[in-house]
């Protein structure tokens, strides 16, 4: 059979829905953590810098070694990007927001919205 054949094709999507399966079971199972946690802020602020972590060692490591050499292709990979959604970027929460929130005044009732 050649590389191109309807049989290579379906079992690339049977190992890329296993992928995705797997993938989920991960995110659930940090979801679970953090539901564990819920109410402990410490404990969050813990889980979201490793997640942080995460986030830049694939970027700057698997990610960026897997872009194409070719500008045509690399091209083609950041609109498909675009069209899904862009970057997937994990924006940081500015201590300095906090900070301003409790100066605000007395009324905390800022800070659960």
């Amino acid at each position: 059979m050649s590389a191109g054949s309807p049989n290579d094709q379906s079992n690339n999507r049977l190992a890329e829905g296993d992928w995705e399966a797997r993938l989920s079971s991960e995110l659930a199972g940090l979801q679970g953590l953090a539901d564990e946690v819920d109410g402990d802020p410490e404990a969050l602020l813990l889980l979201l810098r490793r997640l942080e972590d995460l986030h830049r060692t694939i970027q700057d490591g698997p990610f960026r070694a897997s872009l194409p050499a070719d500008r045509g292709e690399l091209f083609n990979l950041l609109q498909g990007m675009e069209r899904s959604g862009g970057w997937p970027y994990i924006p940081r929460l500015q201590l300095r927001t906090f900070l301003d929130l409790l100066q605000s005044g007395d009324d905390t009732s800022a800070l659960a919205a």
